[in-house]
């Protein structure tokens, strides 16, 4: 999960959404990611995804059977479908996602029986850590916001 963590710190330091993922197989990194949407103008650049890009790249196959993923956040829907679909045989993350986690917050596709495959999953991994990261981003993103446009801080308007 350390190594999810400095993947976020690559992410914040772009001005991205800091979360990080590695694909590990063996007990070796084999696929490392972190968020970059933003920078790329690419709706699919999450971690998640740009690390199993990276694995399978380096492994010369699109299935990553028998790996584990670690990620910082919880996935959402479409990251959890391209861990389904590369047969990812293991998810561990940190903190929950309330608004879009969908393995096991708003969505649990893990456990839906009509999937060809579902990974294990084990959630709360570096939780507080991983959670401090990503609230500390966007308290400093929102500081920057009312800073700029101090009409907000007024209005009583919540970013």
């Amino acid at each position: 999960m350390h190594a999810a963590l400095a993947e976020a710190a690559l992410a914040e330091a772009a001005d991205e959404v800091p979360i990080g993922a590695v694909v590990v197989l063996e007990r070796q990194i084999i696929g490392r990611g972190h968020n970059t949407p933003i920078s790329t103008s690419d709706p699919t650049a999450h971690a998640e995804i740009q690390a199993m890009r990276n694995a399978a790249w380096q492994m010369k196959n699109y299935r990553l059977v028998d790996a584990t993923l670690y990620s910082t956040v919880e996935p959402c829907l479409m990251c959890m479908g391209a861990l389904v679909s590369a047969r990812v045989k293991r998810l561990v993350f940190g903190c929950f996602d309330p608004k879009a986690g969908a393995a096991g917050s708003l969505y649990n596709i893990a456990l839906d029986t009509r999937l060809n495959h579902r990974p294990d999953v084990t959630g709360g991994v570096c939780e507080e850590e991983c959670r401090t990261f990503l609230q500390r981003f966007f308290r400093e993103k929102r500081r920057r916001v009312i800073r700029t446009d101090p009409s907000l801080r007024l209005s009583g308007n919540r970013l």
